[in-house]
């Protein structure tokens, strides 16, 4: 069984990946009615929407498979994520790379794959839209030009989701991006009986940045806050701009207890950021934190509305200070 490499650019690709905040999501519509779409017009048994993560490959979209994700390393669509166009195994039982992988000898006996690589808005291939079938298949331009279609509209897809759910100036995700994946987040903690915690930051004396400095510095103090974050946070917390200078973080298997540690931490990097940025003004923030509890949040509204409520009080003691 041959292994794929990975691009040179594998770093950048797996940001784009995680940026586009797809992974361990629900399924969506949006993306099954393409997948019934490329069987119908194929078909084959099985079709998925697969996202190639650093040691998995995880299928956003699925038909004939029973199974949320697998192991890279046997992925079919880490291979075609290297092409520049579709890749197509009419039998894998006469493909060197595929003939003793464990998905043709074994359960799922792949003898034929045709993946169409898919692009994230920056242009790096992050997945595939991907045909399997039992038997071997051939696969002429007609097909090639229909599943390189339904590629591109998975692709429009994304992108529309991304736009829709990402700030455009710090590339964190938005209020409405925040709300979907923390949503979801806080499920899986109450499912797995696992702490969170939310904290809410507001910008000190952002106004006076704006006033003195002008808008545009505004913008460059809220994409350097928003550095800070992610350099402070785990790849795992979701990071969003709610609105003019206002964060939120979702800590997820985040106790109360150990926000103080997690706050200490983005404390010594701002503190970093304001000695070394000599941009004439220090990034100063309240914050507010609360940890989750179900039976009093019944939404991530209700636990944002707690955070902020907290924010305003530390905002109150900051003015009472100066």
């Amino acid at each position: 069984m041959q292994i794929a490499t990975t691009d040179a650019n594998e770093h950048e690709r797996l940001d784009d990946l995680r940026a586009l905040h797809i992974l361990d999501t629900l399924p969506e519509e949006r993306f099954d009615r393409l997948t019934r779409l490329a069987r119908r017009i194929f078909s084959v048994p099985t079709v998925a929407v697969s996202f190639v993560d650093s040691q998995r490959q995880w299928f956003k979209s699925r038909i004939g498979l029973d199974v949320c994700e697998m192991p890279r390393d046997i992925s079919f669509c880490s291979h075609a994520i290297l092409q520049d166009d579709i890749m197509v195994v009419s039998d894998t039982m006469q493909d060197e790379r595929f003939k003793d992988n464990p998905l043709v000898v074994d359960g799922f006996k792949v003898r034929f794959y045709a993946g169409c690589p898919i692009a994230s808005p920056q242009g790096n291939k992050v997945g595939a839209l991907c045909l399997i079938d039992t038997v071997p298949r051939h696969f002429d331009a007609s097909d090639h030009g229909l599943l390189r279609d339904l590629g591109r509209m998975i692709e429009q897809e994304m992108a529309a989701v991304y736009l829709a759910t990402m700030d455009t100036l710090t590339k964190l995700s938005n209020r409405r991006g925040f709300e979907f994946l923390s949503t979801h987040a806080l499920h899986v903690c109450k499912r797995l009986n696992k702490p969170a915690s939310l904290l809410y930051f507001d910008l000190d004396m952002f106004k006076q940045i704006n006033d003195r400095f002008g808008h545009a510095e505004g913008d460059q103090a809220l994409i350097g806050f928003s550095r800070a974050l992610l350099d402070s946070f785990r790849e795992s917390d979701v990071i969003a701009r709610i609105g003019g200078d206002e964060f939120a973080v979702l800590l997820t298997g985040t106790s109360a207890e150990q926000v103080d540690i997690v706050l200490s931490h983005l404390e010594q990097t701002i503190h970093r950021y304001n000695h070394v940025s000599n941009r004439g003004y220090d990034l100063l923030y309240s914050v507010g934190a609360i940890e989750y509890q179900p039976a009093e949040h019944g939404s991530i509204d209700d636990l944002m509305k707690s955070a902020d409520a907290l924010m305003y009080e530390n905002k109150k003691s900051h003015r009472q200070a100066t």
